[in-house]
């Protein structure tokens, strides 16, 4: 009797640890595919960008160094080893882009040309996309690191070394209100 006991626990405790450790291997999946979808919409932006500054070019020559820096940003997001990078090239990106953005309202040619709009519509769906990428990106983070910090699946993680996951931050250049100037 005292076998089938022990049996019985032992069963019940491999089962318990097997059931946490999927639940960890699943919300770690989750914030790795969560981050894709970031990755995929950065990816968009970029593809629409050479479009915009082409569109661009024809309308207003003198915004040539702004154009050159969307194209350079462009292209550090591409390069982009890490996550971080990614997102601190990204963040860069966007600003221009907004800054970009509000100095074309100055070209009522520019603003009245089909491309032009929607291709600004474009990247303005893919900017509210990839916040939302990032808000799921985030969440997704919060409940994997829970878990790791949970009792009994902390000990589970630290025996299987699983790592917390990075959020990410909104850098404070972002968080101030933007200044246009004509």
């Amino acid at each position: 009797m005292t076998i089938l006991i022990i049996i019985a626990i032992v069963v019940i405790i491999a089962v318990a640890w097997v059931s946490i450790y999927n639940s960890l291997v699943k919300t770690r999946m989750q914030t790795k595919e969560s981050w894709s979808q970031i990755d995929v919409q950065l990816k968009r932006r970029n593809d629409l960008i050479p479009n915009l500054v082409e569109t661009v070019k024809g309308y207003a020559k003198h915004e040539s160094g702004t154009l050159e820096e969307v194209t350079k940003l462009r292209q550090e997001v591409e390069r982009a080893a890490t996550p971080a990078d990614k997102m601190v090239a990204s963040n860069q990106l966007t600003g221009v882009l907004s800054g970009f953005f509000a100095r074309a309202e100055a070209y009522p040619d520019l603003k009245a040309n089909t491309n032009f709009t929607k291709l600004q519509e474009e990247l303005t769906n893919t900017e509210n996309k990839i916040a939302y990428s990032r808000q799921l990106f985030n969440s997704t983070t919060a409940l994997y690191n829970t878990k790791l910090q949970q009792f009994p699946s902390n000990i589970v993680a630290g025996i299987h070394h699983f790592e917390p996951s990075e959020f990410l931050q909104v850098p404070e250049a972002e968080k101030e209100v933007p200044t246009v100037k004509f």
